[in-house]
């Protein structure tokens, strides 16, 4: 089985590659909605920063890529199209919309030095609090207690925290407008702002995808603890979707 590495905005986790096999992606821009646009801050440079960075530049966003080492924002900048890159700070400061895709132990800290740029702005955690363990990936956030994004949102109690974008590899990104079995991919979000929601549901729209609101930032850890059940049973070398079936799909289903 071939394998790769989470790192970055996930804890590193050596796991099989997800099947993209059903994987239709969409070339037509027809439906885009470019009403929207939006500044875009990237708080990282990894694999995720790349992946969903270039997916908002192709969506029509204005991105700024920040990185604590200026050359690795450059690179970064490069490869996703972004419009321009610097500090951490200077990507905060740029951006209604800012996402954290740093290692998830770092996150909250960040959060914290940045709080007085980030307060009133929509800060995105696509972090996975994730280490191996005996019986494969594991979180590291005692047992889905609390959430990175709660530990955020407690780090920098001005910002508009939404949980959203970990549950996918970043390879999913790549991907122009996202669809799967004939579906746009549903992207899943949690967070307690009701302006940050609109704001994040429009952005998800923007790549071709559904937004998928699932409720407060209390259920930010399900969210997380999803991204790393799905990463032990691709590890394995099996297929998380082949464990959810919709039951309308049962033979003789009738709705109710």
């Amino acid at each position: 089985m071939r394998s790769y590495c989470l790192t970055d905005a996930h804890r590193a986790v050596c796991i099989g590659a997800p099947s993209v096999l059903s994987a239709t992606p969409r070339t037509s821009r027809d439906t885009d909605d470019r009403s929207k646009h939006m500044r875009i801050g990237i708080l990282g440079t990894g694999a995720m920063a790349t992946a969903l960075g270039a997916a908002w530049v192709r969506a029509g966003h204005d991105v700024r890529v920040g990185g604590r080492d200026t050359e690795a924002a450059s690179r970064t900048a490069w490869r996703t199209g972004a419009s321009g890159h610097g500090s951490l700070a200077e990507a905060a400061a740029h951006g209604e919309v800012v996402l954290i895709a740093v290692p998830a132990d770092a996150a909250p800290q960040l959060a914290k030095d940045l709080a007085h740029l980030l307060a009133g702005r929509t800060l995105i955690d696509c972090t996975v609090p994730m280490a191996p363990g005996a019986d494969g990936p594991a979180l590291t956030t005692g047992g889905g207690a609390t959430s990175v994004a709660r530990l955020i949102a407690d780090a920098a109690p001005g910002t508009h925290v939404v949980k959203a974008f970990g549950v996918c590899h970043e390879s999913i990104w790549t991907l122009d407008r996202p669809a799967f079995e004939g579906a746009p991919l549903a992207v899943p979000f949690c967070t307690d702002r009701p302006g940050a929601a609109t704001r994040v549901a429009e952005l998800i729209a923007s790549m071709g995808c559904t937004p998928l609101p699932c409720g407060g930032l209390r259920r930010a850890a399900l969210l997380e603890a999803t991204a790393v059940f799905a990463v032990g049973v691709w590890w394995s070398g099996a297929e998380a979707r082949f464990a959810f079936p919709a039951p309308a799909l049962a033979p003789g289903a009738v709705d109710d």
